[in-house]
């Protein structure tokens, strides 16, 4: 039996603690075909609690700020957290520091690690193709190995001359291990108490600031739309109540913690940008995207991203394939409006579906979190 090793693991996001957690099973599983042994200390979320058997440092539901007004009003407990951060690090001396996506605070560590020689893995590249592309010669300087989950980012990082290695998009994993276990679309109605009536899925996002600014206008939208049932995918750590005070109708539904059961069992689903927006289009559902944020955060990040689209599925394809609604643009008129073009008789419907067969097509196969592992396992060897 070699010697263990510290793995130290941060994964800010609920996307992160996802991914994180397949790809924890995946080295566990390694452990036991390379004879390999470590121990774990993570921040991430309970699907990572539930890979590894106990509780993370930090769970990503108090490390989750999104814009820079927000980020700007919880300076000073991001500044505690990245203090706090360090100082278990320091304690737990890990051989590997394993960052997941999460930039603006995976990036200061990944900085200061690397002045204590801790070998560093970044897994979900920080989108510096999208904005700040100055930080590439950050990531060159401190990240020794980047593992990329997008097609087009080998070929960015290959312009600075940093060769990063391209795993595919886990969430062509978690989509299939779902296909395994799918449930029949009448045992999801009956489990949740819904009708027959046909389904349009809500999905306002994980954090409290996404669905307070969203999540009304996507209720409005929908609201004189009676042939069909509302359910709104409901995140795991915002509790019922939050959803509740913007609701008026009593027979909109909420479902917590079984988002891929409601997007399958929907004919449509109005979506915030983000993962979800990939993860609809996975599993065959035609989508329109929504985006609002503060007037400061919007100004802000419109004077910096550099990117035509902010959806993934867009992005992947290079085009509109999917209806972007974002900040002033974002109004339950449009949202309706775009609704009924991909429901069932939809004009939009048909040619939505074909495009999400071509971008299959081109996220290739799955394996991304077998694929790390497996060069994690070898570079630690080595």
């Amino acid at each position: 039996m070699s010697a263990k090793k510290n793995i130290y693991i941060i994964a800010g996001e609920a996307s992160g603690d996802l991914h994180g957690s397949n790809l924890l099973k995946e080295l566990i599983d390694q452990n036991k075909v390379t004879n390999s042994d470590f121990n774990f200390r993570f921040w991430g979320g309970d699907k990572m609690a539930e890979a590894i058997g106990h509780e993370p440092v930090k769970h990503f539901r108090d490390l989750a700020f999104m814009g820079f007004a927000e980020v700007l009003a919880n300076i000073k407990t991001i500044l505690n957290n990245l203090k706090f951060c360090k100082k278990d690090i320091e304690e737990f001396q890990p051989d590997i520091l394993l960052l997941i996506d999460y930039p603006g605070f995976n990036l200061r560590i990944a900085k200061w690690a690397k002045t204590k020689g801790i070998k560093i893995y970044y897994y979900i590249s920080p989108t510096v193709w999208a904005w700040k592309e100055s930080r590439v010669h950050t990531i060159k300087k401190v990240v020794d190995h980047m593992f990329v989950i997008l097609p087009f980012e080998k070929a960015f990082y290959e312009k600075f001359d940093y060769h990063v290695e391209y795993v595919g998009h886990p969430l062509l994993d978690a989509v299939q291990q779902y296909r395994e276990v799918q449930k029949e679309k009448s045992v999801f109605i009956s489990e949740n108490k819904l009708n027959t009536n046909p389904i349009i899925a809500v999905l306002p996002g994980s954090r409290k600031q996404e669905i307070r600014l969203k999540l009304p206008l996507m209720l409005e939208a929908v609201k004189d739309l009676n042939d069909y049932q509302v359910v709104i995918a409901g995140a795991p750590s915002i509790p019922q109540s939050y959803y509740s005070q913007f609701i008026d109708n009593p027979s909109t539904h909420i479902v917590h913690g079984k988002t891929y059961d409601l997007l399958s069992a929907s004919e449509a689903a109005i979506v915030t940008s983000g993962t979800a927006t990939l993860e609809t289009a996975l599993l065959g559902i035609p989508e329109v995207v929504c985006y609002k944020t503060s007037k400061i955060s919007y100004s802000i990040a419109k004077r910096l991203v550099k990117i035509k689209y902010i959806s993934l599925v867009n992005l992947i394809m290079d085009k509109e394939v999917v209806r972007e609604l974002i900040q002033d643009d974002c109004t339950a008129n449009s949202i309706k409006e775009e609704l009924q073009l991909i429901l069932k008789n939809g004009t939009k419907r048909n040619s939505i579906l074909n495009e999400y067969s071509s971008m299959k097509k081109i996220l290739g196969e799955g394996g991304a979190s077998k694929k790390i592992a497996q060069l994690m396992l070898k570079t630690i060897h080595e």
